[in-house]
């Protein structure tokens, strides 16, 4: 498999594990659940390692290329939009600003739950910020 890729089990285990957090954290009222993927996705951001899609790759029983693949970049600018949002929520919560922390939190479980059901919220705004920034620079 190309290495701009990911299979797209370990993008939906990284998907799911946002979708439980967030419900874990509304469940119980416990912030501290939205620091598994924030953790893990900082990782993944900073040095290049996604304790969750590691896991998850040791249960993949295919060759790489025989998955669906997700292209690495858009992945990158997903968990991007992922980080900020569950540092927002969390933040916000340390400083009980709740709503502000509601409101982000439902952000990040929405675009996780609209991915897993088929329609990418980070592949679309990205496409627009290409399309915004092309139309800028008269291109």
């Amino acid at each position: 498999m190309n290495s701009n890729m990911i299979p797209r089990p370990m993008v939906r285990a990284n998907q799911w594990s946002i979708v439980i957090s967030v419900l874990l954290t509304w469940i119980f009222n416990q912030h501290l659940f939205l620091l598994i993927p924030l953790l893990s996705g900082l990782s993944s951001l900073l040095f290049n390692f996604h304790p969750i899609m590691a896991i998850a790759k040791k249960f993949l029983t295919k060759p790489f290329d025989q998955y669906i693949p997700e292209d690495k970049d858009q992945q990158r600018f997903n968990q991007t939009l992922a980080v900020s949002m569950l540092s927002i929520s969390y933040l916000s919560s340390l400083a009980n600003y709740t709503i502000l922390s509601y409101v982000f939190s439902v952000m990040v479980f929405m675009a996780s739950a609209i991915a897993i059901a088929g329609f990418c919220l980070g592949c679309y705004i990205r496409f627009q910020y290409t399309l915004y920034k092309q139309s800028k620079s008269g291109n």
